[in-house]
């Protein structure tokens, strides 16, 4: 594979000049047997390269235990981009935001009190030193300087907008060229934090959405000479919970991707094909609001959740293809959908008469409510327990929620604190002295942008009972990484806290479908054990994405853990996705 060069006139790839016409493909956000699919109509869009991030929390769920396997494996997504001839480039961060779970780094940093992520905190840059230790020699072989498809690596994610300290930055480059990494770095930053997020020596670009000359300008005025790149060109958006489904046209997106082009920019979509955030791993935002992003990444991208082809993608190889070639080959059909309606959930499996079975082993005793990071934990719920010691009137008050908090006493639910609005106290009557009091704690998603990142989960600061702090808590961590030996039985009442619900169907032929559950209203969903993600009435989205790879022929699986009360007992699978209203 030919290598890339930075010269003042622009790019040089194998000696020739060179516009990187590149779109954001997340390997972690789609299903590995989806891979050569989506990177097959990248390359039938026009691109010629493709970029991902490398989401460090994934990869090292546990301190010096790097995962290369499976939906982790980056090394074969890198030579699936290679066999359609594109080319790759990597943002393996530390940092890298993409509205995922604490911006990428790993929860158990914050187990660590008073740690300054994204700093030259010695802990945190010992830890990034073994990560990349370990990550950059299984990469070298994909570098272009090696006959790889990888021609540049970033440094950082918009490094600029949360700090300045340029040291940082450069221990990060060290890092790279310490273990190898030869191809162009670069940095990209939004274009107001251009200065803060530069470092000598290293290509400069930026990101932003439209205004693209006025934008171009900016870079240009920070980057004398060399390429100009806009390596996040946001032809959509995000969602969070409770909020429209994001749109944008395709003809203003097209619009100013034809602006960037003809001006001689590389492009790089964010995104052409968001994907998923399956499980527990979204992201969330806090500016003095917390607010998490839906289970769908959509984007409103050029290809859609399911991998099909939009608006966006027809509009953007037709302005391609005034630049550069583009494959002339008929494009893809949607792929087959698969409607099952009416799955009945026949079997139910109290949460609260399964902790022992789902983290028993690992709960804990302190005398006040441990965060999730103590207790070893990064996704998913943690269940605290304690006995109250007399009867009457009762304000609980906790010095912050994160997320949100379902209170029970005696296992019947008396109300909820949400993050989002700021709540810290509850009033509710004890009705006996040794009422049990639980709570079931659910991290919605750690903040993945600004100094919000050190968000730890669970009950944090003191929990007091009419004034007095309440001492003598057990802590259960509910990761829900397995479901095996949940106790089911025959669903025969409405459950009034928190339950799996468990039923099956069968189908001929897998094919991607929808899962809908119109009727409940918090929880998760699985299907054959793989975890789709979460729903919640709230909304925007009101459907699951069902990949086909997670159906088989004959019969499935599907268990629905619904944290409120509910009488729905069916659910269904739709041939077409609902994601919401969008914004008027």
């Amino acid at each position: 594979m030919p290598v890339l060069e930075i010269l003042d006139e622009g790019f040089l790839l194998d000696a020739q000049p060179f516009q990187i016409i590149s779109g954001g493909l997340h390997y972690f956000r789609v299903h590995p047997e989806q891979w050569a699919d989506r990177l097959h109509k990248a390359r039938l869009m026009g691109l010629n390269t493709v970029e991902t991030y490398v989401p460090w929390n994934l990869h090292e769920r546990r301190p010096g235990e790097l995962r290369m396997d499976g939906a982790l494996d980056l090394p074969r997504f890198i030579e699936l981009a290679a066999t359609e001839s594109l080319h790759v480039v990597l943002r393996p961060g530390p940092y890298i935001c993409a509205e995922w779970e604490g911006g990428g780094l790993p929860s158990w940093l914050l187990a660590e009190p008073g740690i300054v992520l994204r700093s030259t905190d010695q802990r945190y840059l010992a830890a990034v030193d073994r990560y990349f230790a370990a990550l950059l020699p299984l990469l070298l072989p994909y570098l272009g300087t090696r006959g790889g498809p990888v021609i540049a690596v970033q440094i950082e994610s918009e490094y600029g907008a949360y700090g300045e300290d340029t040291a940082y930055l450069r221990h990060l480059a060290e890092l790279l060229r310490q273990y190898g990494v030869d191809v162009p770095l670069f940095t990209s930053d939004q274009p107001a934090d251009l200065a803060r997020g530069r470092l000598d020596g290293v290509l400069r670009t930026a990101n932003f959405g439209s205004r693209a000359a006025a934008n171009l300008a900016e870079l240009r005025r920070h980057l004398p000479t060399g390429p100009l790149m806009c390596t996040e060109f946001w032809d959509g958006w995000f969602d969070h919970w409770d909020g429209p489904h994001a749109a944008r046209s395709a003809e203003d997106a097209a619009a100013t991707l034809d602006e960037l082009l003809a001006a001689g920019a590389s492009v790089n979509f964010y995104m052409f094909h968001g994907g998923t955030n399956f499980g527990f791993t979204n992201g969330a935002n806090d500016k003095s609001d917390y607010r998490p992003t839906i289970t769908s990444y959509d984007y409103d991208a050029p290809l859609d959740e399911a991998g099909d082809p939009g608006p966006k993608y027809t509009a953007f190889r037709e302005v391609i293809a005034k630049y550069a070639p583009v494959p002339k080959v008929k494009l893809p059909d949607p792929a087959p959908k698969l409607a099952v309606p009416g799955v009945e959930l026949t079997h139910s499996a109290a949460l609260f008469d399964n902790l022992p079975v789902l983290g028993g082993d690992r709960a804990l005793r302190a005398q006040q409510p441990l965060a999730m990071e103590q207790l070893g934990q990064d996704f998913g719920f943690v269940h605290y327990r304690a006995t109250l010691p007399a009867a009457g009137p009762a304000l609980l008050s906790v010095g912050d929620v994160r997320d949100r908090a379902q209170v029970f006493l005696d296992g019947q639910p008396v109300g909820v604190l949400e993050r989002e609005d700021h709540e810290h106290a509850l009033a509710f009557a004890v009705p006996r002295a040794g009422a049990v009091l639980s709570v079931l704690v659910e991290n919605q998603g750690r903040v993945n942008y600004g100094q919000g990142i050190h968000d730890r989960k669970g009950l944090l600061g003191p929990v007091a009972l009419n004034g007095v702090e309440l001492n003598g808590w057990q802590c259960t961590p509910l990761g829900l990484g397995t479901l095996d030996g949940l106790a089911f039985a025959p669903t025969d009442a409405p459950h009034l806290g928190p339950a799996f619900h468990r039923g099956h169907f069968d189908i001929e032929r897998p094919a991607d479908s929808f899962l809908s559950l119109t009727g409940w209203i918090k929880g998760n969903a699985w299907i054959n054990g793989f975890s789709l993600g979460r729903y919640w009435s709230r909304g925007p989205q009101h459907t699951l994405y069902v990949p086909a790879p997670v159906l088989r022929p004959g019969r499935n699986e599907i268990t629905v853990l619904e944290i409120h009360a509910t009488t729905r007992r069916s659910v269904d699978l739709r041939d077409t996705p609902d994601l919401g209203p969008t914004e008027e």
